[in-house]
């Protein structure tokens, strides 16, 4: 049997970890016959690198991380590859449909109005790519909204908050939403909340499409994986064209039995084929010849 590990960055934030715990014991309800851990690359016990070596048979971790960067593309991919070189290692959760179904919940019971204006607030990233994503959640969430959404940063990236709130701040809106693209609290939501907007989402949180998402990848990474040759190409072309997983309005919850299965989005077709850890680190550590990589503070 496959376990699923799910790796956070880590925090110390009390509410933070509470916040992360109850997002694993949603998944584990998700699926009772699959084993679930968690664990964490820094900060936060029990670390990932604790974890991996005692864990029998195959393993697929999926990064609770928003965004690409060096946490996913460096970071996670070398503690896998020491400790646990035949793991799996899945794609970040973001962008993603069921993310943005979540961010407007958010915005709508924190008080979101028809003439706010929002700003989808990130930590951050040196990684160009890694602020790309967060400007591809933005892009979903305005059309969900039919409204622009600006992608701000409370850490690196441009543009800050603060400064994405006073741009806004001269236009029409009488008001500004700054939804939060955070998974728990702590630091950054911190941050967000004292930026000065008139109102500030709840972070992602524990929530049945986020827990949907995780098994979405999870699927996704343990299919590639397994997958080989023309089938591999085959397997990633229909799941990249399948369409957006359904909300958790049109799937049963936890109480009621199994979370339907995910069909991950074309958001992530450039992840077609799932890499190992060994493969992810080995391109990493001769790209571009660089000596330096990137560090990601999402």
């Amino acid at each position: 049997m496959t376990t699923l590990v799910l790796a956070g960055h880590g925090t110390r934030s009390d509410k933070g970890l509470e916040t992360l715990a109850g997002l694993r014991d949603l998944v584990r309800e998700g699926r009772r016959g699959t084993r679930v851990e968690q664990a964490f690359l820094e900060i936060s016990s029990p670390l990932l690198a604790d974890v991996l070596p005692g864990l029998p048979g195959p393993v697929v971790v999926v990064p609770l991380l928003l965004a690409g960067g060096y946490h996913v593309h460096i970071d996670l991919p070398s503690v896998v590859a020491a400790t646990r070189p035949d793991a799996v290692v899945a794609p970040p959760l973001g962008p993603h449909a069921l993310l943005t179904s979540v961010l407007a919940r958010r915005l709508f019971a924190a008080g979101l109005r028809a003439a706010d204006s929002v700003i989808l607030g990130a930590a951050g990233s040196s990684d160009p790519a890694a602020l790309a994503d967060v400007r591809a959640a933005a892009r979903l969430l305005s059309v969900r909204l039919s409204r622009p959404v600006t992608a701000a940063f409370a850490a690196t990236g441009a543009p800050p908050v603060a400064e994405a709130l006073e741009r806004l701040r001269s236009g029409p809106a009488p008001r500004i939403a700054l939804a939060s693209y955070l998974l728990a609290p702590g630091f950054f939501q911190d941050r967000l909340e004292a930026s000065g907007a008139d109102l500030v989402a709840a972070p992602l949180g524990v929530d049945a499409d986020l827990a949907a998402l995780v098994w979405a990848r999870f699927d996704q990474a343990r299919l590639a994986s397994t997958a080989s040759g023309g089938d591999r190409a085959r397997l990633a072309s229909v799941a990249a064209g399948a369409g957006q997983a359904r909300p958790a309005s049109e799937r049963p919850g936890p109480g009621g039995g199994r979370l339907a299965p995910v069909v991950p989005g074309g958001d992530q077709a450039r992840w077609g084929s799932s890499l190992s850890s060994r493969t992810i680190s080995s391109a990493a550590s001769s790209r571009d010849g660089r000596n330096s990589v990137p560090r990601s503070v999402s």
